[in-house]
């Protein structure tokens, strides 16, 4: 029994000293499928990071290959952690930008506000459209486009 104890207790005491020295990465919300994400990512900007990383359409600044404004990546760290501290940087990586589409997605795509399941229809006309945007018909053609690269 005490050798028992004393295994317990070295496996704690070398825990606790990684914990010291380890980084650890808290999981954020993943809510959208990664085949949902690639086809909004390849509508956005045939995945592919623009150059420059933000332009303006349509009145607004976007950046990087999810077409990302400001307001929603403020949105998507409400759910999606830090994203990187900076806007233009988060959008600049092709990994924060893919987290901050969860992360807005994680505040604006849940069932108490759809009143159901999400679906990538949801996921693509909110993107598009802000959070109401599974509403608006105004954002039925973008589900069209993200639609066909899905089939």
């Amino acid at each position: 029994m005490a050798v028992v104890i004393t295994n317990v207790l070295i496996f704690c005491a070398v825990f606790v000293a990684a914990l010291g020295t380890e980084k650890y990465h808290v999981a954020l919300p993943t809510p959208v499928p990664a085949d949902c994400l690639r086809c909004i990512c390849i509508v956005e900007s045939n995945c592919k990071m623009p150059a420059p990383v933000c332009q303006m359409d349509v009145g607004s600044l976007l950046c990087g290959p999810y077409q990302i404004t400001g307001d929603e990546w403020n949105d998507a760290r409400m759910k999606g952690g830090d994203l990187m501290g900076s806007w233009r940087k988060c959008t600049a990586d092709m990994g924060c930008s893919g987290e901050t589409i969860q992360g807005y997605m994680a505040r604006f795509a849940v069932i108490s506000r759809l009143e159901h399941e999400p679906t990538c229809e949801d996921f693509a006309r909110i993107h598009n459209g802000g959070p109401n945007g599974y509403n608006r018909t105004s954002t039925l053609k973008y589900w069209s486009r993200v639609k066909e690269c899905l089939n």
